[in-house]
């Protein structure tokens, strides 16, 4: 057999590869820079959880005085117990923060579609440096501003709704004849909500799909049948956070509220009557200058109240949030 026709010889095997760290790779090492900036960001966080704890149990070491059983000698509640009279504030609160709700949602849907589909990237812009002044606007301005200039001008429109409409509960009774009313505060907390919730619809309707807008608009669909096909099903979920962090907002309002509202504390439902439910904050603004002993610690509780309303608004528009973080347009 000549050595052409030799069956070849395979080549042996490589050895088997090492692990890096055995090889003597160099592991990178963390600068000094990125070690200060994680050390930072790491103590940031944990300040914020430390002072929203600190905050938790000064509240309620500070409102256990109220809870007593025997509060005669408490000069805020009278004689009555905390929850008869936290009961109506809490209406109050959540009342016109509904009311403002019901005004600030469909107009902010509509300011953010109209900036992310329908106005000129020029005019879009525009509208959304205003809107987003609008977050920058000092409450105290917005009080001034409802009660010296809004509540007039509101309150001929209220003598006509009592005329026409005065058949329904919600706008029956004796119209107030300076329009400071729980509507009037309702419609200057819708204001002061609207920059967030615009914004988030905004951003959330800019992020639908491009291909399913185009994919609509190919099908023959008009520019709102594609928004109604398109957009809204996606941003849902972004509309119902935007819609409950505006809510939190309005809950926690203080001096909007107590600058524009002739407060009673009363539950009832009409709108334009000088006898208005009371919020919370309003309430504590309002009382705090003149309370003292046991009667701190029984506002100080209604602030309690408020501190967990708020959060668990805030943690359900998390949630909400969480929910609709892993949607994709191939969803």
């Amino acid at each position: 057999m000549t050595t052409s026709e030799q069956t070849p010889v395979a080549d042996p095997a490589p050895p088997a590869s090492t692990p890096p760290d055995r090889q003597g790779a160099i592991k990178a090492k963390k600068r000094l820079g990125d070690r200060m900036f994680s050390g930072t960001a790491l103590g940031a966080g944990w300040i914020i959880l430390v002072v929203l704890a600190a905050v938790a149990v000064f509240l309620i070491v500070q409102s256990i005085p109220a809870f007593k059983p025997d509060t005669s000698g408490n000069h805020i509640l009278n004689g009555q117990s905390f929850w008869s009279y936290v009961g109506p504030l809490i209406f109050g609160t959540v009342w016109s923060s509904f009311l403002a709700l019901i005004v600030a949602t469909p107009i902010a849907i509509g300011i953010a579609l109209f900036i992310s589909h329908y106005a000129p990237r020029g005019l879009a812009a525009v509208l959304g440096y205003v809107i987003d002044l609008l977050a920058a606007v000092p409450s105290v301005v917005f009080g001034l501003w409802g009660g010296l200039v809004f509540a007039p001008m509101l309150q001929p429109g209220f003598v006509w709704l009592n005329d026409n409409l005065g058949w329904i509960p919600l706008f029956g009774g004796v119209v107030s004849p300076t329009g400071r009313t729980i509507l009037t505060a309702a419609l200057v907390l819708a204001v002061m909500i609207l920059p967030v919730m615009t914004a988030i619809c905004r951003e959330v309707f800019l992020q639908a799909p491009r291909l399913h807008e185009e994919a609509a608009l190919a099908l023959g669909a008009t520019r709102w049948e594609m928004i109604r096909m398109a957009v809204l099903p996606f941003a849902r979920g972004g509309m119902v956070s935007g819609a409950m962090l505006g809510l939190g907002r309005a809950l926690g309002e203080t001096m909007a509220v107590t600058m524009v509202l002739s407060v009673s504390g009363v539950v009832t439902f009409e709108l334009l009557t000088s006898v208005n439910p009371t919020p919370i904050p309003a309430n504590i603004a309002l009382a705090f200058p003149e309370a003292h002993g046991e009667g701190v610690n029984a506002l100080i509780a209604t602030g309690l109240v408020l501190f967990v309303v708020t959060f668990a608004v805030n943690a359900l528009a998390r949630w909400i949030v969480n929910r609709r973080a892993e949607f994709s347009g191939a969803n």
